[in-house]
This record gives structure tokens, C-alpha cells and sequence, in this order.
């Protein structure tokens, strides 16, 4: 009799793994709009519960979140994304032309010093003193202006179904927003462990995504925005390509946009552009990366701050796992690898408000 149940559970379980399975195969397919969905959701969530208490109804409010974000996020970011291919393209073809006209030194004029000093500093090392600098971007752009040409083919050739994953999903969002609630209410109920200790946990992973999606997006995105307008007020090219750059550095932390701006005053600086380049250094320096230590505190208070080293490491793997999408879907898993070792924490070392109410509970039920 019992070899006989311990050959149910094992077919059971073996049951159990082959649908796990056939599920995550009918899944992957559309990983990338599902999790596009529900960084979304999570994101604007707080603005689905504002709009709910206005029209008391879960269907509409979600319609209404979706539309907004459509218009309020997704619109300004395909505009913003077609600026930046078109900049790029712009600036790589500018430097295709010049390398095939012979006119590539011309362009990096403003460079001239810059290049000319590091010469002069490598001249006291035999084997980089004759490293030729105009070979080095002439095959480096070679490259770039292969890899964008086929990235742009991609992109044409993939615009039904870029199309066709976006519908997808501003459509998961909707039921994101409506059933969120049953959807966090099933899996509480699902975690094996008390239910005092459940909520503890689902609170504690709530703030580090919080910590981590509104901290790290939104500072990111207010730096690269600053980051941008400041180089067009200053009349650098490329504006909206360079504050994309400062934004994704923004992101990572230890790195930053000082990457940029400061080379970038230096430069002008060595080309002649005293002015400008002194107040894209001093701009960037006590503007766009000291903003961070001034609106953080009063956006993210209460908000529990991920260690340093593990979100730099997280967007780190993210990109190299996920590619692009990786920047967000990095620091989630982080996130949720955090919570699952607190749950193991609160099954050893519950603290001391759920021992008093398991204790509570327990007087009332004698």
C-alpha cells in the first residue's frame, strides 16, 4: 500500500514537471511583451490606484491607466527612440563620408590637441609611439557602419511583429491592472509559509522593487533628460543621443554621466570653447550628478535601497542575459532573489511583531 502511494506521488510530481514545462514553452514566445507588461504595471501602478478611487470600477480604470500610459510614456518614448536612430545613423554616416572623402582628420579637429598630446605622452614607449589613431577610427567605424546597417534591416524587416508585440502588451496590461489584486492574493496564498510572515514578506518585496524600478528609472531618466538639454543649449550635436547615453550610465550604479560630460567639455575646451566647455563640467558636476542626492531622499523615502554591488551586478547580467530589456529585468530578479532568501530569514529569525501576532492569534482561537 505504500509503495503504491509512494509511485502516485512520484507520477504525480513527474505530472506536475511535464505541464511546468509545456507551459513555460507556450510562454516564451511572448516573454519579452509579458515582462515589458509588468514592469509597466508595477511602475505606474500607484496612478491605476488614483484613478480607481475616482471611477470605482477595475475595467476602466485599467483602460484609462493603459490609454495614459500610451500617451504619457510610449508615445514620448517611440518618438524619442526614432530621434536617437536617426542621430546616430546621422553622426556614423557623417564619419563614413568624411573616412571616404579622406576628411576624417577635418572632423575630429576639435580633437587635435587631445590627440596630439596623448602622442607626445606615448612617444616615451617605443611600441604604442607608432600607433596610427585615423586607422584605428577608420576600422572602428568600418565596424559600426556594418553592425547599424544590419541592425536597421532587422528592425524593417521585424516592424509587423515589433507592431504585434507592442498590442500584446498594452493588451497583458489590462489584465495586469485589473487582476493584479487576485493575482498577488493567489500567489500569497500559494507561499508556504504563515500568513503574518507572508505579509511581512510581500511588503519588504514591494519596497525593493520600489527601490529599485522609481529609484534607478526615474533618477536615470532625470539625469539623461538634463543631460540632453544641456548639450543643446550648448549647441552640441546629437543631443538626444548623448542624454540617452547619460540615462543608460545613470542607471548602472558606481559608473554615471560624467562619462560624457566630462570628456565632452574637455574637448571643448581643447578646441577653443572655453566658456562652453567649463560650464558643461561645472553644470554636470554640481547639476546632473549632485541632483541625484537631492531628490532621491525626497521621492524614495521609506523605499528599501538594494546594495550597490548587487544592482550594478544585476543590470550588468541583465544585459548580458536579456539584452536590452536586461536593464530592468536584471534588477527584478535581484529583487526577487532578495525576497525569497528574507522568507528563508523569517522562517529562522521571524521578527518580533509576527511572533507576537502568531501568539495573539493563538490566544483568541483557545
Amino acid at each position: 500500500m505504500m509503495r503504491k502511494d509512494y509511485t502516485a506521488t512520484i507520477l504525480f510530481f513527474l505530472l506536475v514537471a511535464i505541464f511546468f514545462y509545456l507551459f513555460y514553452r507556450l510562454m516564451v514566445p511572448f516573454f519579452a511583451p509579458i515582462v515589458w507588461a509588468g514592469i509597466l504595471v508595477i511602475v505606474c501602478y500607484p496612478l491605476y490606484n488614483i484613478i480607481l478611487k475616482k471611477v470605482r470600477s477595475t475595467t476602466l480604470a485599467s483602460l484609462i491607466s493603459c490609454f495614459l500610459i500610451l500617451i504619457i510614456i510610449l508615445v514620448p518614448s517611440i518618438y524619442l527612440l526614432a530621434s536617437l536612430v536617426n542621430e546616430a545613423a546621422d553622426a556614423v554616416q557623417k564619419i563614413n563620408e568624411a573616412y571616404q572623402k579622406g576628411n576624417l582628420d577635418g572632423l575630429f579637429a576639435p580633437m587635435t590637441p587631445l590627440l596630439n598630446l596623448i602622442k607626445n605622452k606615448l612617444n616615451s614607449y617605443p611600441q604604442l609611439a607608432n600607433v596610427d589613431f585615423v586607422s584605428i577610427v577608420k576600422d572602428a567605424m568600418s565596424s559600426v557602419t556594418k553592425a547599424i546597417g544590419s541592425q536597421a534591416t532587422t528592425v524593417i524587416a521585424n516592424i509587423s511583429k515589433t507592431i504585434f508585440y507592442f498590442l500584446l502588451m498594452l493588451f497583458t496590461m489590462f489584465f495586469f491592472f485589473r487582476d493584479g489584486e487576485r493575482i498577488i492574493a493567489f500567489l500569497k496564498r500559494i507561499t508556504p509559509i504563515e500568513k503574518e510572515q507572508v505579509a511581512y514578506l510581500y511588503s519588504h518585496f514591494r519596497k525593493v522593487i520600489e527601490g529599485m524600478m522609481y529609484g534607478g528609472m526615474v533618477m536615470a531618466l532625470i539625469q539623461g533628460l538634463l543631460g540632453g538639454i544641456l548639450f543643446a543649449i550648448m549647441g552640441i550635436s546629437s543631443a538626444v543621443l548623448w542624454g540617452a547615453v547619460m540615462a543608460f550610465l545613470a542607471f548602472i550604479p558606481i559608473v554615471g554621466p560624467f562619462l560624457v560630460y566630462i570628456p565632452a567639455g574637455i574637448i571643448l575646451i581643447l578646441g577653443g570653447s572655453y566658456v562652453k566647455g567649463i560650464l558643461i563640467i561645472a553644470i554636470g558636476s554640481l547639476v546632473i550628478s549632485q541632483i541625484d542626492n537631492f531628490i532621491r531622499p525626497l521621492l524614495f523615502a521609506g523605499k528599501t535601497q538594494t546594495h550597490t554591488l548587487m544592482l550594478f551586478f544585476s543590470i550588468m547580467g541583465g544585459i548580458y542575459m536579456f539584452g536590452l530589456l536586461g536593464i530592468v529585468l536584471g534588477p527584478f530578479i535581484a529583487a526577487v532573489f532578495i525576497s525569497i532568501l528574507k522568507m528563508f530569514e523569517l522562517q529562522l529569525h521571524p521578527p518580533p511583531e509576527i511572533v507576537l501576532a502568531s501568539v495573539d492569534e493563538d490566544e483568541s482561537e483557545e
